[in-house]
Protein backbone atom coordinates (compact mmCIF):
# COMPACT_ATOMS: atom_id res chain seq x y z
CA UNK A 1 0.00 0.00 0.00
CA UNK A 2 1.21 3.43 -1.01
CA UNK A 3 1.93 5.48 2.18
CA UNK A 4 2.13 9.50 2.71
CA UNK A 5 4.43 9.57 6.45
CA UNK A 6 5.60 12.43 7.92
CA UNK A 7 8.89 12.72 9.58
CA UNK A 8 10.89 15.49 11.67
CA UNK A 9 9.07 18.53 12.13
CA UNK A 10 10.51 21.82 11.70
CA UNK A 11 8.24 24.80 13.33
CA UNK A 12 7.19 28.03 10.93
CA UNK A 13 5.38 31.23 11.81
CA UNK A 14 2.20 32.20 9.13
CA UNK A 15 2.78 35.93 8.98
CA UNK A 16 -0.79 37.93 7.85
CA UNK A 17 0.24 41.56 6.33
CA UNK A 18 -2.95 44.00 6.12
CA UNK A 19 -2.43 47.50 3.90
CA UNK A 20 -3.28 50.68 5.21
CA UNK A 21 -5.92 53.23 3.97
CA UNK A 22 -3.99 55.61 2.20
CA UNK A 23 -3.26 55.22 -1.46
CA UNK A 24 -5.81 54.66 -3.98
CA UNK A 25 -7.21 51.08 -3.26
CA UNK A 26 -9.06 48.60 -5.58
CA UNK A 27 -11.79 46.83 -3.70
CA UNK A 28 -10.43 44.15 -1.07
CA UNK A 29 -13.80 44.16 0.59
CA UNK A 30 -16.82 45.22 -0.75
CA UNK A 31 -20.53 45.60 0.75
CA UNK A 32 -23.20 44.15 -1.02
CA UNK A 33 -26.87 45.73 -1.62
CA UNK A 34 -27.72 42.90 1.17
CA UNK A 35 -25.65 44.38 4.11
CA UNK A 36 -23.21 41.27 3.48
CA UNK A 37 -19.81 42.73 3.88
CA UNK A 38 -16.85 40.21 1.63
CA UNK A 39 -13.55 40.84 2.97
CA UNK A 40 -10.93 39.07 0.49
CA UNK A 41 -7.27 37.62 1.15
CA UNK A 42 -4.87 35.46 -0.36
CA UNK A 43 -1.66 33.52 0.15
CA UNK A 44 0.00 30.41 2.25
CA UNK A 45 -1.21 27.19 1.28
CA UNK A 46 0.53 26.26 4.78
CA UNK A 47 -2.78 27.89 7.06
CA UNK A 48 -5.23 27.09 4.91
CA UNK A 49 -6.60 24.25 6.82
CA UNK A 50 -6.80 26.48 10.03
CA UNK A 51 -8.02 29.70 7.90
CA UNK A 52 -10.95 28.11 6.28
CA UNK A 53 -11.75 26.49 9.89
CA UNK A 54 -11.88 29.98 11.58
CA UNK A 55 -13.50 31.62 8.58
CA UNK A 56 -16.54 29.26 8.54
CA UNK A 57 -16.89 29.30 11.99
CA UNK A 58 -16.68 33.62 12.03
CA UNK A 59 -19.26 33.65 9.39
CA UNK A 60 -21.93 31.20 11.56
CA UNK A 61 -21.62 33.82 14.25
CA UNK A 62 -21.59 36.89 12.16
CA UNK A 63 -23.54 35.74 8.62
CA UNK A 64 -23.26 39.19 7.18
CA UNK A 65 -19.61 38.81 7.10
CA UNK A 66 -17.94 36.56 4.30
CA UNK A 67 -13.99 36.00 4.59
CA UNK A 68 -12.38 35.07 1.04
CA UNK A 69 -9.01 32.89 1.60
CA UNK A 70 -7.95 31.89 -1.94
CA UNK A 71 -4.66 29.73 -1.00
CA UNK A 72 -2.42 30.32 -3.89
CA UNK A 73 1.13 30.84 -2.24
CA UNK A 74 3.16 33.21 0.00
CA UNK A 75 4.52 34.76 -3.27
CA UNK A 76 1.07 35.16 -4.90
CA UNK A 77 -0.58 36.34 -1.84
CA UNK A 78 2.50 38.99 -1.28
CA UNK A 79 2.02 40.31 -5.16
CA UNK A 80 -1.56 40.50 -4.56
CA UNK A 81 -1.32 42.52 -1.13
CA UNK A 82 1.45 44.64 -2.93
CA UNK A 83 -0.99 45.05 -5.70
CA UNK A 84 -3.89 46.07 -3.29
CA UNK A 85 -6.28 43.62 -5.04
CA UNK A 86 -6.41 41.87 -1.21
CA UNK A 87 -7.05 43.47 2.05
CA UNK A 88 -5.13 40.97 3.39
CA UNK A 89 -2.30 38.01 2.40
CA UNK A 90 -0.42 35.48 4.11
CA UNK A 91 3.07 34.09 4.29
CA UNK A 92 5.44 31.99 5.88
CA UNK A 93 8.22 34.22 4.77
CA UNK A 94 8.25 37.85 6.47
CA UNK A 95 8.31 40.64 3.44
CA UNK A 96 11.80 42.00 2.79
CA UNK A 97 12.55 46.02 3.05
CA UNK A 98 12.34 45.86 -0.78
CA UNK A 99 9.07 44.23 -0.97
CA UNK A 100 7.73 46.56 1.52
CA UNK A 101 9.22 49.09 -0.58
CA UNK A 102 7.02 48.08 -3.63
CA UNK A 103 3.91 48.00 -2.01
CA UNK A 104 1.71 51.33 -2.45
CA UNK A 105 1.37 51.78 1.51
CA UNK A 106 1.95 50.24 4.64
CA UNK A 107 2.20 46.97 5.28
CA UNK A 108 1.64 45.33 8.96
CA UNK A 109 2.96 42.15 10.04
CA UNK A 110 1.15 39.96 12.92
CA UNK A 111 1.67 36.34 13.86
CA UNK A 112 -1.71 34.32 13.35
CA UNK A 113 -0.71 30.64 13.49
CA UNK A 114 2.07 28.32 14.53
CA UNK A 115 2.90 25.02 12.01
CA UNK A 116 4.60 22.62 11.44
CA UNK A 117 7.06 21.98 7.80
CA UNK A 118 7.55 17.75 7.71
CA UNK A 119 9.22 15.28 5.14
CA UNK A 120 6.79 12.97 3.82
CA UNK A 121 7.71 9.81 1.98
CA UNK A 122 6.16 7.17 -0.48
CA UNK A 123 8.06 4.00 0.04
CA UNK A 124 5.90 0.63 -0.82
CA UNK A 125 6.77 -2.26 1.05
CA UNK A 126 8.41 -0.50 3.76
CA UNK A 127 6.17 -0.38 7.02
CA UNK A 128 9.15 0.90 9.36
CA UNK A 129 8.91 4.87 9.61
CA UNK A 130 12.22 5.56 7.87
CA UNK A 131 14.74 7.71 9.99
CA UNK A 132 17.24 11.03 8.06
CA UNK A 133 18.91 12.92 9.79
CA UNK A 134 19.02 17.19 8.52
CA UNK A 135 22.61 16.35 6.45
CA UNK A 136 20.78 13.78 4.58
CA UNK A 137 17.75 15.56 4.05
CA UNK A 138 20.35 18.13 2.56
CA UNK A 139 22.31 15.59 0.49
CA UNK A 140 18.83 14.28 -1.01
CA UNK A 141 17.35 17.82 -2.63
CA UNK A 142 21.05 18.78 -3.61
CA UNK A 143 20.73 15.40 -5.83
CA UNK A 144 24.33 13.58 -3.71
CA UNK A 145 21.76 10.69 -2.72
CA UNK A 146 19.58 9.62 -5.35
CA UNK A 147 18.92 5.44 -3.99
CA UNK A 148 16.77 4.69 -0.91
CA UNK A 149 19.16 1.87 0.09
CA UNK A 150 22.20 4.25 0.27
CA UNK A 151 24.64 2.99 2.61
CA UNK A 152 24.20 6.68 4.68
CA UNK A 153 20.20 6.04 4.66
CA UNK A 154 20.87 2.53 5.83
CA UNK A 155 23.40 3.40 8.47
CA UNK A 156 20.32 5.13 10.16
CA UNK A 157 17.65 2.78 9.48
CA UNK A 158 19.75 -0.26 10.79
CA UNK A 159 17.61 -4.13 10.14
CA UNK A 160 15.05 -1.91 7.57
CA UNK A 161 15.34 -3.34 4.37
CA UNK A 162 15.43 -0.86 1.96
CA UNK A 163 14.46 -0.94 -1.77
CA UNK A 164 17.12 0.22 -3.92
CA UNK A 165 14.54 2.50 -5.70
CA UNK A 166 15.32 5.88 -6.94
CA UNK A 167 14.55 9.10 -4.95
CA UNK A 168 12.00 11.46 -6.61
CA UNK A 169 12.50 14.68 -5.00
CA UNK A 170 8.92 16.35 -4.89
CA UNK A 171 9.20 20.10 -3.88
CA UNK A 172 7.12 23.48 -4.49
CA UNK A 173 6.75 24.99 -7.70
CA UNK A 174 5.31 28.05 -6.87
CA UNK A 175 6.87 30.77 -4.39
CA UNK A 176 6.24 29.41 -0.95
CA UNK A 177 6.74 30.43 2.31
CA UNK A 178 6.70 26.91 3.49
CA UNK A 179 9.48 26.18 1.09
CA UNK A 180 11.71 29.35 2.94
CA UNK A 181 10.77 27.60 6.59
CA UNK A 182 12.41 24.02 4.66
CA UNK A 183 15.39 25.73 3.12
CA UNK A 184 16.07 27.85 5.69
CA UNK A 185 16.45 25.06 8.03
CA UNK A 186 18.47 22.60 5.56
CA UNK A 187 20.70 26.38 5.20
CA UNK A 188 21.31 25.87 9.29
CA UNK A 189 22.03 22.14 9.10
CA UNK A 190 24.07 22.01 5.84
CA UNK A 191 26.74 24.43 4.90
CA UNK A 192 27.01 23.26 1.53
CA UNK A 193 23.40 23.89 0.83
CA UNK A 194 23.14 27.52 2.33
CA UNK A 195 26.31 28.04 0.02
CA UNK A 196 24.53 26.34 -3.14
CA UNK A 197 21.09 26.89 -3.32
CA UNK A 198 20.21 29.24 0.57
CA UNK A 199 16.54 30.00 1.50
CA UNK A 200 13.89 31.81 0.13
CA UNK A 201 10.40 31.30 -0.86
CA UNK A 202 11.78 30.31 -4.80
CA UNK A 203 14.20 28.21 -5.49
CA UNK A 204 17.11 26.81 -8.11
CA UNK A 205 15.65 23.62 -7.29
CA UNK A 206 19.60 21.04 -7.94
CA UNK A 207 16.88 18.14 -8.33
CA UNK A 208 13.34 17.10 -8.37
CA UNK A 209 9.71 17.80 -9.85
CA UNK A 210 7.61 20.72 -8.62
CA UNK A 211 3.76 20.78 -7.34
CA UNK A 212 1.74 24.49 -6.67
CA UNK A 213 1.04 24.29 -3.39
CA UNK A 214 1.04 22.15 -0.45
CA UNK A 215 -1.40 20.25 -2.27
CA UNK A 216 0.17 19.70 -5.42
CA UNK A 217 3.31 18.37 -3.24
CA UNK A 218 1.23 16.04 -1.04
CA UNK A 219 -0.32 14.55 -4.67
CA UNK A 220 3.02 14.43 -5.87
CA UNK A 221 3.92 12.58 -3.74
CA UNK A 222 0.82 10.51 -2.74
CA UNK A 223 0.88 9.37 -6.30
CA UNK A 224 4.72 8.57 -6.66
CA UNK A 225 6.28 5.51 -4.90
CA UNK A 226 9.80 6.42 -4.27
CA UNK A 227 9.20 9.70 -4.06
CA UNK A 228 10.18 12.35 -0.92
CA UNK A 229 8.95 15.74 -0.35
CA UNK A 230 7.89 18.52 2.48
CA UNK A 231 4.63 19.99 3.39
CA UNK A 232 3.20 21.28 6.05
CA UNK A 233 1.95 19.01 8.75
CA UNK A 234 -2.01 18.62 8.51
CA UNK A 235 -1.61 17.65 4.64
CA UNK A 236 0.44 14.94 5.60
CA UNK A 237 -2.18 14.22 8.14
CA UNK A 238 -4.98 14.42 5.60
CA UNK A 239 -2.62 12.25 2.95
Amino acid sequence: MNKLTAMLAAMALTVACGGSESGPVRPPSEASSTGTTQINGAGATFPYPIYSKWFSEYNKLHPNVQINYQSIGSGGGIRQLTERTVFFGASDQPMSDEMLAKASGTVLHFPTVLGAVVPVYNLEGVNTQIKFTGQVLADIFLGKITKWDDPVIAKLNAGVSLPSTNITVAHRSDGSGTTFVFADYLSKVSPEWKQKVGANSSLNWPVGVGGKGNEGVAGLVTQTPGSLGYVELVYALQS
